[in-house]
């Protein structure tokens, strides 16, 4: 059986593993995967991730980030763009949520994958992915 959303199914997995305390958490591999993956270690909301050789796809092994008070630093994470309900966002709507957002959305555009720090920055508009804070 196919999964009919993968980017929720590897958000999904950080969100329990970080829960649960885990060090790290194993996600099946692809480009996107990656990307968001290595926006979220620039903006160290991950400590470090490392792709495994599979038979398949590869894994992506996905290093957690805890406080000294072991408290997960990803308090929330949440998909914003689902296979049935694309969310996009202009440059404008990217400045409404610039100066009144917790954390970061993660924004897939034609320069590839950023945050809407980034894309404001850029003046580039794109899919919203996910948000986490």
């Amino acid at each position: 059986m196919s999964m009919t959303d993968p980017i929720a199914d590897m958000l999904t997995r950080i969100r329990n593993g970080s829960k649960a305390k885990r060090k790290a958490v194993d996600v099946p591999a692809s480009r996107i995967k990656r990307e968001i993956a290595r926006v979220l270690i620039e903006e160290k909301f991950l400590k470090d991730m490392v792709e495994l050789p599979d038979n398949k796809q590869g894994i992506l092994r996905l290093y957690l980030k805890y406080s000294r008070d072991d408290d997960p630093i990803i308090r929330g994470l949440r998909r914003v763009s689902t296979p049935g309900l694309r969310k996009y966002y202009s440059t404008e709507d990217l400045k409404r949520t610039v100066r009144n957002q917790v954390g970061i959305t993660i924004i897939s555009t034609s320069h590839g994958i950023m945050t809407n720090f980034k894309a404001y920055e850029k003046r580039l508009g794109g899919e919203a992915i996910c948000n986490i804070w």
